[in-house]
């Protein structure tokens, strides 16, 4: 009879200790998973990647990356054909005014800037766009500014975001309803900035189902609601090239973006698909960038009329 006490005791103790444990492992990944969403409100920045040698000899070797592309661009229901034209480029970084470091200090901050453009027209009148986005080369932390500007006959429209306690943006426009906005966001992911992850480390690129904030570009041109929205983003190859496709279920809007699978993780297009146009003029279509040149050059030097060529080369 002890004997049978005896084990019985024994067998207690044993489930009472196995749910100790158990309970304390749940604890633990419960206080692990507190503390990682604590870091991503708060955006503390992470440790800094190591930027290998292939990236340094070509993204520090003096010269810029330019890239053209045929532009099929949706706007007012229709297809407009125009150029899209990418600038990547490093340089430091002011964190404090966010701007362009005039000189070198431990402060500053090593980006990759991207400058993307697209130029076509609409009937009559011209559309110039231009959206500027400031990366960490590192890859530890958001965007550190976003900047975009419209311009065309009826006016000009400009939108920017600054990487601080939260996202800051504040918003120009011609049209009433947008005129000056000032608005501040919780830190998530930026459609925007994905452009240039890709180029620093695509393996680290979101997926599968979070918030993002649409592209400055297509909040202003579509006049919707500046805020994050649910998204979905995949990764694929096809081709010989990598797909990285991010599609927003409200918004009905579906982006490609496709570059190549390998170290410089060139740009070679993409395709974006949503509701454009009002009324009855109104319907799904897809715009599409497809490469026609790159080079990599100092561009900011050259500004001469001899340097007037090198447009040609890009078609352009």
């Amino acid at each position: 009879m002890n004997k049978i006490k005896f084990a019985l005791t024994c067998s207690i103790l044993v489930i009472l200790v196995t749910s100790i444990q158990i309970s304390c492992k749940e604890q633990g990944t419960e206080i692990q998973e507190e503390q990682k969403q604590i870091a991503q409100q708060t955006d503390a920045p992470l440790p800094k990647k190591t930027l290998s040698k292939d990236f340094k000899e070509y993204w520090y070797s003096g010269n810029a990356e330019i890239t053209s592309y045929a532009l099929e661009q949706a706007r007012y229901g229709e297809l407009r054909n125009g150029k899209a034209v990418m600038i990547y480029v490093t340089e430091p970084f002011l964190p404090d005014l966010q701007v362009k470091a005039d000189q070198k200090s431990p402060k500053n901050i090593p980006v990759l800037k991207l400058n993307a453009t697209k130029n076509y027209l609409t009937g009559i009148y011209p559309y110039s766009i231009m959206t500027s986005s400031f990366y960490p080369v590192h890859d530890n932390q958001h965007a550190l500014k976003l900047s975009f500007s419209a311009q065309e006959w009826c006016g000009h429209v400009y939108a920017q975001l600054n990487n601080r306690n939260d996202f800051e943006i504040m918003s120009h426009s011609y049209f009433g309803n947008e005129a000056d906005q000032n608005v501040h966001l919780s830190k998530t992911h930026l459609e925007n900035e994905i452009w240039n992850k890709i180029r620093i480390d695509p393996s680290a690129l979101p997926t599968g189902s979070f918030q993002m904030i649409p592209s400055l570009e297509y909040i202003r041109l579509t006049h919707k609601e500046l805020k994050p929205y649910d998204a979905k983003a995949t990764i694929s190859t096809m081709d010989g090239y990598t797909v990285y496709e991010i599609s927003y279920p409200a918004l009905e809007r579906t982006l490609q973006i496709t570059y190549s699978s390998t170290f410089p993780y060139t740009i070679e297009g993409w395709t974006d698909t949503y509701k454009g146009g009002f009324g009855q003029n109104a319907k799904i279509l897809t715009s599409t960038a497809t490469i026609i040149n790159r080079i990599t050059t100092p561009y900011w030097q050259q500004n001469s009329n001899k340097h007037l060529s090198l447009r040609d080369s890009l078609g352009l």
